[in-house]
């Protein structure tokens, strides 16, 4: 057993990974009789690469593996199985047929599921190929897995991209491995108010599903507070911007709130948005669904990012008007049938718009989501819900506002 590690000051360490590491050879009798023991600089985690037979790597292993299994031992970092992906299926035949794999990925960790040390966290499909052949048809061979030791969280988020870079990753899986590794608060506040069910982890890829994304949860918490800092000004003063999270890199204007802003998850006002918005998505996908089965782009509008970021803007710009901000919540009571009027919205256009617009809430720029926002402005006033006339007038309040707002400033700059 051999270091390639030139920092001496890491001996206390090397000698309690060389005890894990004889643990481990003892259980998997790997193929290799001398075992090198390879150091990633840029993260100084120590690792092996080994052949394994997959009786030992069946038997020991598993890809049911937390990203923090001290604090979110119950939420999984891996994507979810593609079960019907081409490859996949020809993986899994080529298995069968007695193909050995490289490249599978794992952490050998002994302080949770010790029945199961062996965490697969990069490989998962050639695993699930690997064990259909051996209890299918008995193939036991060896393959190739590259073994971390003693990881921290950190590390363990880092193996867990770089096990991926061979593959297409989702941003929303990324975004949700980040901010898991930041810790629990987002998840178990969109649990609070409902935009996600208790227990449920958010959506590994935005598809068209009614789960929401680390995206979505964060433009909405992001959009409603851009909205409450500009409560006091006179709205038509307001060039509204509701904001999208950035994804699949760290959002600094994110961790900054996340950071930096006082009681973000006990914050009364937006919890209370929260449940009233998970109440209006909830209201539009069943009507949908329910009475208009198959128009899943309608069932789910209230998640298109544009709209749920306009909606949350809206509702952080109301906090000091509590009757208009009471219409506002109350959309899905007063239209409960399409609350959202998704046809009406679809047939919104303004004059300067290409001939491939499909309509208001089918795209994701800071006009499309200025335009949403006075529209729900606008429906605040009555409270009457959306109609033709309040999204054609929207749409035409918010080209007159950016220039009169252009106008204002020029007379700033001859001043």
């Amino acid at each position: 057993m051999r270091f390639i590690d030139d920092d001496s000051r890491r001996q206390k360490k090397r000698e309690s990974i060389k005890e894990i590491i004889t643990d481990f050879k003892s259980s998997f009798t790997p193929l290799e009789n001398e075992l090198l023991i390879m150091t990633d600089f840029c993260t100084k985690a120590y690792y092996i690469e080994v052949h394994l037979l997959a009786e030992k790597i069946l038997k020991l292993g598993t890809i049911d593996v937390p990203l923090d299994p001290d604090e979110q031992s119950e939420y999984r970092a891996n994507r979810e199985i593609v079960e019907d992906n081409n490859a996949f299926l020809k993986m899994k035949d080529d298995a069968k047929l007695g193909r050995t794999f490289s490249n599978l990925v794992a952490e050998y960790n002994l302080d949770f599921d010790e029945e199961k040390p062996l965490k697969i966290i990069g490989g998962q499909h050639r695993f699930i190929a690997i064990k259909e052949a051996f209890e299918e048809n008995n193939i036991n061979y060896y393959h190739n897995v590259k073994v971390y030791f003693g990881l921290d969280n950190n590390q363990r988020l880092d193996v867990q991209l770089i096990s991926n870079t061979n593959i297409v990753v989702s941003s929303d899986l990324l975004d949700r491995m980040f901010e898991t590794l930041k810790g629990p608060e987002l998840r178990n506040w969109c649990q609070n108010v409902g935009l996600l069910a208790q227990g449920q982890d958010f959506a590994d890829k935005k598809q068209r599903s009614s789960q929401i994304t680390v995206r979505l949860a964060r433009s909405f918490i992001l959009s409603y507070l851009e909205g409450k800092r500009n409560k006091k000004k006179k709205y038509d003063r307001v060039n509204p911007i509701p904001i999208i999270a950035k994804t699949g890199i760290i959002d600094d204007q994110w961790e900054n709130v996340r950071t930096k802003e006082k009681n973000l998850w006990t914050d009364t006002s937006m919890i209370k948005a929260g449940k009233e918005f998970a109440k209006l998505h909830q209201k539009q996908k069943e009507y949908y669904e329910l009475k208009r089965k198959g128009n899943l782009e309608y069932a789910n509008k209230a998640i298109n990012y544009s709209t749920l970021a306009s909606w949350a803007f809206v509702a952080g710009i109301l906090q000091d008007n509590s009757v208009r901000l009471k219409r506002h919540y109350e959309l899905s009571d007063v239209q409960s049938i399409d609350p959202l009027n998704a046809s009406a919205l679809a047939k919104g256009r303004h004059k300067t718009d290409p001939q491939n617009y499909r309509g208001l809430g089918t795209r994701t720029d800071k006009k499309e989501r200025g335009r949403l926002a006075e529209v729900f402005y606008l429906q605040a006033e009555k409270g009457d819900g959306i109609n033709q006339g309040i999204v054609d007038l929207g749409i035409k309040k918010y080209h007159a506002k950016l220039a009169n707002l252009d106008v204002v400033e020029a007379e700033k700059n001859l001043e």
